[in-house]
């Protein structure tokens, strides 16, 4: 891991910009991990591709898609009385963004 291109600083950095804790073993294994997947990358890249028709789907399955209908939309009462506080129409939760 000499030619490191990720630091266990930069997974540390991102967990923290995503609100998470992480414990020293978890940001070395994470660093560990994230190492792999380069390196599984660089493999990938190695691979001649020139000629080769992009895949697009390996099989001939097609998406079935349904009518978009609003189900279950007159339970708004029921859902408010399950809610631990609310004002009008809508759910009051903690903040969770700060001033940092």
């Amino acid at each position: 891991m000499a030619d490191e291109r990720i630091t266990r600083d930069d997974v540390l950095h991102v967990a923290e910009l995503a609100k998470l804790e992480l414990s020293a073993t978890e940001a070395d294994k994470f660093t560990e991990q994230l190492e792999k997947i380069f390196d599984l990358v660089d493999t990938l890249a190695e691979v001649d591709t020139e000629g080769v028709q992009p895949t697009y789907s390996v099989t001939e399955m097609r998406t079935v898609l349904r009518e978009d209908v609003a189900d279950n939309a007159h339970q708004l009462e029921a859902l408010l009385q399950n809610a631990p506080e609310h004002q009008e129409t809508l759910i009051k939760v903690p903040a969770i963004l700060t001033e940092e």
